[in-house]
C-alpha cells in the first residue's frame, strides 16, 4: 500500500494511523461545521432583531474559516513539506480543476469572490435570474435563497459572472416597497397624492423616519400611481405591500376616485 500512495513522489509513505487521522480530520471538521452553523442560526433567532443579520454573516464566514483549517492541518500529513513539493502539489490541482472541474472551480472562485466582496450575504433579500427571495445559507458552491412561497432554490455562484443580480436589503434590515395603483384619469391628482402618502405614514409595518414618495405616470388607459416606502423588517414586506394595497384601495373608493379599466399588459406599457 504504502508504494502506491507514494508513486507520485511527493506524497509520503503513509501508516494506517495516518489515514485514520486524515479521516478523523475530515469528519471532526464536519462536525465542528454542522454545530458551529446550529449554533450562529440558534443565536440570530434568540437575539435582537437588530442583531440578526450581523449574526448570520458569520455563517458562510466560519465555514470557510474550518475548510481552511482542515486542509491546514491534513496536508503536512500527506505530503512532505518542502518547497518542490508544495509547489508540485498546486500545479497538479490547477491543471485538474482547469480541465476535469473547470466549472466548479469557477463556482468556488465566485463563491469566495461573493464573500470577500460581500455581494450579498445571509438574511439579504435578493434576485438572480427572475428568482427573488432571501438568502438562506451561502456554500462554497452555490448561494440557498427562499422565495416568498417558501420554496429554497440553490444557485451555482457561477452566475456571478455573468447575470445581474439585484440585492433589494445589501445587508440592512429594511428595504423598499412598492405598491401600484391604477386609476381612471379623471380625479384630483394632488388629492390623491396626499392621500396615498398618508396611508403609507400611517402604516405600522412602515420604518419611521424614512420617506414615502409617490410617483405618478400617465398613460393612454389611465394613470399609474406608484407608492414607494421603506418597511422597518424586510420579511415583512409582502405584508407591508398588501396594508399599502388594502388600505390604499379604502382610501381611494372613500373619495370617489374610479380605477382604470385596462389589460394587464396595458398596465406593463
Amino acid at each position: 500500500m504504502n508504494e502506491n500512495i507514494n508513486a507520485w513522489g511527493i506524497l509520503r509513505k503513509l501508516s494506517w494511523e495516518d489515514v485514520l487521522l486524515v479521516l478523523g480530520a475530515l469528519v471532526l471538521a464536519r462536525l465542528v461545521v454542522t454545530i458551529i452553523q446550529w449554533a450562529i442560526r440558534h443565536l440570530a433567532e434568540k437575539a435582537p432583531a437588530r442583531l440578526r443579520l450581523f449574526i448570520l454573516r458569520l455563517l458562510p464566514i466560519s465555514r470557510l474559516l474550518i475548510g481552511v483549517i482542515a486542509v491546514v492541518v491534513i496536508v503536512p500529513i500527506l505530503i512532505e513539506p518542502k518547497f518542490q513539493n508544495v509547489i508540485a502539489l498546486v500545479a497538479s490541482v490547477g491543471v485538474a480543476l482547469a480541465f476535469a472541474f473547470k466549472d466548479y472551480a469557477s463556482c468556488i472562485v465566485a463563491g469566495l469572490v461573493t464573500v470577500l466582496e460581500n455581494t450579498y450575504q445571509p438574511g439579504d433579500w435578493i434576485e438572480i435570474d427572475g428568482t427573488y427571495g432571501e438568502v438562506k445559507s451561502i456554500g462554497l458552491r452555490a448561494v440557498c435563497i427562499v422565495t416568498p412561497d417558501d420554496t429554497e432554490v440553490s444557485i451555482p455562484h457561477l452566475r456571478l459572472w455573468s447575470a445581474s443580480i439585484f440585492n433589494a436589503s445589501s445587508g440592512n434590515r429594511s428595504l423598499l416597497c412598492v405598491a401600484d395603483f391604477y386609476l381612471h384619469p379623471e380625479h384630483d391628482a394632488s388629492l390623491v397624492r396626499r392621500r396615498l402618502t398618508e396611508v403609507a405614514q400611517t402604516s405600522s409595518y412602515r420604518k419611521l423616519d424614512t420617506p414615502v414618495v409617490v410617483i405618478v405616470f400617465e398613460k393612454p388607459w389611465g394613470t399609474h400611481y406608484r407608492l414607494k416606502a421603506y418597511v422597518k423588517e424586510s420579511r415583512e414586506q409582502f405584508l407591508f405591500i398588501t396594508d399599502l394595497t388594502v388600505r390604499g384601495k379604502e382610501m381611494l373608493r372613500s373619495i370617489g376616485i374610479r380605477f382604470a379599466q385596462a389589460t394587464y399588459a396595458e398596465t406593463k406599457n
